[in-house]
């Protein structure tokens, strides 16, 4: 992918997320509940609770990705005022969408940055570079670390985003880099498509 230095932040990422917030439990995130739900738990009902079978695991705080040379910190995301995520803070940070899995759960983690800004390649500026068999690690809060090979990487138009593949609820952990590709508009400042790796535990 050819070098834009032009001011090129990720804005517009066609990343809907009713599909996220839609699958199970585990699959949510731990910091708080759903909107609209409750916490609280009807007492003829507490012995039907089923226990969690999944291992909990520690907030993501570093991305590492040798081949695209990316080691960053990760920001953790919420939404913005229009429901899509929030954008990383800064062109040479990524951020995890921390409503969703945490890397290492069962179902899609998210993962989003920056390809290039005004003054040159941001943090995922090489992410298109990526093939399958290449390494990803995420770095967590209690040193442990999620490590990742990626599956496939795809480029596509904004106007068609797959939301389904990248927020479809799985029972299985997997990890989904997006970041912005394609051509550049200059009247709106923003690229035509979304480039998104897939990668599953290594």
């Amino acid at each position: 992918m050819p070098v834009r230095r032009r001011a090129a932040l990720l804005a517009s990422l066609v990343l809907p997320l009713a599909l996220a917030l839609n699958g199970s439990a585990a699959a949510r995130s731990e910091e708080r509940p759903p909107p609209h739900a409750t916490t609280a738990v009807s007492p003829e009902l507490e012995g039907f609770r089923s226990p969690r079978t999944y291992d909990a695991v520690a907030l993501p705080v570093r991305l590492r990705i040798p081949a695209a040379r990316v080691d960053t910190p990760l920001e953790r995301l919420g939404r913005a005022a229009d429901e899509t995520i929030a954008l990383p803070s800064g062109p040479r940070m990524a951020g995890w969408y921390r409503e969703g899995p945490r890397p290492g759960q069962p179902g899609p983690a998210v993962i989003i940055g920056h390809v290039d800004w005004d003054r040159g390649p941001a943090v995922f500026f090489h992410l298109s570079r990526l093939r399958p068999g290449d390494a990803v690690y995420v770095h967590r809060a209690d040193t442990s670390v999620a490590r990742f090979r990626v599956t496939g990487v795809s480029q596509v138009p904004k106007s068609r985003f797959p939301t389904d593949q990248v927020y479809a609820p799985t029972l299985e952990p997997s990890l989904r880099l997006v970041t912005c590709g394609g051509s550049f508009d200059r009247a709106t400042r923003n690229y035509a498509d979304n480039v998104i790796v897939f990668a599953v535990p290594a």
